[in-house]
């Protein structure tokens, strides 16, 4: 057993003995004097009692009267008195009752009062003898109360008793405990130096140990910065200072597959056409925007712990997070400050430096390859766009989708030729929450008992494939279908991709398909604002050509781009879906409220329908209305109407 223990023994032990020691005394002595009470209690009141009978005439009817009277006040446990033969005349005893205390309280200390007695007269004649016992109740109570009042006094000097012993002991002990732990943090190469105690066998014992370690500790410096800077040229990028991609690699790996990984969330960015950025700024110039984006990432990592930012090739960074991080809270921040830092560089005559962003949260026990080829999936989707995107996935834990071309090939075909597709619908809503039309995207299966993928799973990949007219012709003649089977649909909205505009048979083959179905008229067509105004002319054709159909054509995700909406005058739209990022929290963007509005304005002057995407909740919904919107979609808008129809 150790000194402290063997002190803090003792310092207990003493305390208990002292405080049973006090409170036995205590009580024994309360326990004595209630007796002494109550005995003279007993004599005195039996003394007055049997004065007042001698003072006047008595017989036995006034002595049970009085007797009874006295008994009746209930501080009495015996009244007798007997006639000079010792037979009794009168005898008032109280049931034998539990007292307020405990019972155990009572046989360790019983209260043993010694009776009054006193003789009563008529005259000089003695008429008998009174015999007189208090309840002991009152005492027993009292005697109760005053041991807990004991207790309570001794607990409370015992401990503060107990807190004095503790700080004297903490203060021998101290000071032997910090030379313990400093010789315990040279032997985890760590070096620090502690205060000389007052003790004087200790205080030389410290000085020692302080000039030993401060020795050690430059030693160890000098090593450690050497160590560091060949660190840092295996593991980082020279020109960003960022962790390479082997150094990244590592850390996905572990937070994918080390026991005590929760997983993360992981984003990769990527600057578009960095080769011919290169060429056009000059390499210095390419050389400084990549250090901002290196310095943009190096300040996210360090809002977090266990963070890592990694450049992975010329042109593409990563962001790694832990579990906990929310992507859509990290994502949007990090795009508007990645795109802040390349409009820093567009020269005059230049293209806009596009910047593209994926990525999502993923589970511990996804291997990592399968983390990488589903996030440059999305960054995929991006790169469609072709302007400043962000993508934000749901990385899954098992993905049965193709990981090359050829697979992916194949298994879009073979999903097109066997009906595996099929399309979900989303109501879209006026404020008078009347249907105005369902948004249906399409969704994809590999096998007969798959998983439904979602178009941003696929569609990335059928741009690259040239596949997308196959699929978009397959949507609008499921959409057609519907609306032929359920003539009380006010109108279903299929989306389809701008690179189907590219391929020249298309636009036959969908004015032939609308043209042999009588529901035409309520088919609502969209096209994405970036594929429209990238692929213009072909979408102003097209727009034209579908006029004498009666189907209506709109764009959606709309807003990136409104300083080119001038160019829609002529080209004949029916309806403007909003872009989500200009709709979330609405109601205290009021930067965002002014904007929509002038839009709202613009569109209804050249008859063109608002619809707001992604609405979240009831303010962004009022806001919208303020604003001059016509109608809505988004979580909250399914969340109140009746479940859509697939």
């Amino acid at each position: 057993m150790s000194m402290y223990r063997q002190l803090w023994l003792a310092v207990i032990t003493s305390m208990l003995l002292a405080l049973g020691g006090s409170l036995l005394a205590s009580l024994l002595s309360a326990r004595g004097y209630l007796e002494t009470q109550l005995s003279q209690k007993n004599s005195d009141n039996a003394t007055v009692l049997a004065l007042a009978f001698n003072q006047r005439g008595v017989d036995v009817v006034s002595v049970e009267l009085a007797v009874s009277a006295l008994f009746d006040s209930g501080h009495y446990e015996l009244i007798r008195v007997d006639d000079p033969t010792g037979r009794t005349l009168v005898e008032r005893r109280a049931e034998n009752g539990e007292p307020d205390v405990p019972g155990w309280f009572v046989k360790c200390l019983p209260l043993r009062a010694v009776a009054g007695t006193a003789q009563i007269s008529d005259g000089w004649k003695q008429f008998g003898t009174l015999t007189l016992v208090s309840h002991s109740r009152f005492a027993y109570r009292t005697l109760w109360q005053g041991a807990l009042q004991i207790l309570g006094a001794l607990v409370i000097a015992c401990l503060i008793g107990g807190c004095l012993g503790s700080l004297i002991l903490l203060r021998l002990k101290a000071p032997l405990a910090a030379v313990v732990q400093q010789a315990r943090a040279i032997s985890e190469r760590r070096f620090t130096t502690i205060g000389e105690p007052d003790v004087p066998e200790l205080r030389q014992l410290a000085v020692a140990m302080n000039g030993t370690v401060n020795r050690l500790k430059l030693m160890f410096e000098e090593e450690a910065a050497r160590l560091e800077s060949v660190r840092r040229e295996a593991n980082f990028d020279t020109l960003t200072g960022l962790a390479n991609r082997a150094h990244f690699l590592a850390h996905l790996h572990e937070a994918a597959h080390d026991e005590d990984s929760a997983g993360g969330a992981l984003f990769i960015v990527r600057i578009a056409r960095l080769a011919e950025l290169n060429r056009s700024l000059g390499r210095e110039a390419t050389d400084e925007l990549l250090k901002r984006f290196g310095k943009v990432l190096r300040e996210f990592a360090a809002q977090q712990e266990q963070a890592l930012g990694a450049r992975l090739n010329g042109a593409d960074f990563a962001l790694l997070l832990p579990a906990g991080a929310a992507p859509q809270a990290i994502g949007e921040p990090l795009l508007q400050q990645l795109t802040q830092e390349a409009a820093a560089f567009r020269a005059p005559a230049s293209e806009h430096i596009a910047t593209w962003i994926a990525g999502g949260g993923f589970a511990h026990g996804i291997a990592p390859a399968l983390i990488l080829a589903q996030v440059d999936a999305a960054l995929a989707a991006c790169e469609s766009e072709g302007r400043d995107a962000l993508r934000l996935i749901d990385i899954r834990h098992a993905d049965s989708t193709p990981s090359t071309a050829r697979d992916w090939s194949e298994q879009i075909i073979r999903a097109l030729d066997r009906g595996w597709i099929r399309l979900v619908a989303f109501p879209v809503v006026r404020f008078n929450e009347l249907r105005l039309h369902d948004e249906c995207p399409l969704r994809l299966k590999f096998d007969a008992d798959g998983e439904w993928l979602p178009a941003g799973r696929f569609m990335p990949q059928a741009e690259r494939l040239q596949l997308t007219g196959r699929l978009d012709l397959a949507a609008v003649a499921l959409g057609l279908d519907a609306l032929d089977a359920q003539p009380d649909l006010p109108g279903l909205a299929i989306n389809f991709s701008a690179h189907s505009l590219q391929r020249p048979a298309f636009r036959g083959e969908l004015l032939a398909l609308l043209a042999a179905h009588r529901s035409a008229s309520r088919l609502w067509l969209e096209i994405a604002e970036s594929g429209a105004l990238v692929h213009f002319d072909a979408f102003r054709e097209l727009c034209r050509d579908l006029k004498p159909v009666g189907c209506r054509i709109g764009i959606e995700h709309f807003g990136h781009r409104f300083s080119e909406i001038g160019r829609l005058y002529d080209v004949g739209i029916d309806y403007l879906k909003v872009d989500s990022i200009f709709v979330r929290e609405l109601d205290t963007q009021l930067g965002n409220q002014t904007f929509l509005k002038g839009l709202a304005a613009i569109a209804r002057n050249i008859g063109i329908i608002v619809i707001a995407e992604g609405v979240s909740n009831e303010r962004e919904l009022a806001a919208l209305k303020d604003a001059g919107f016509d109608a809505a979609t988004g979580p909250h808008i399914r969340g109140f109407t009746a479940p859509p129809r697939a």
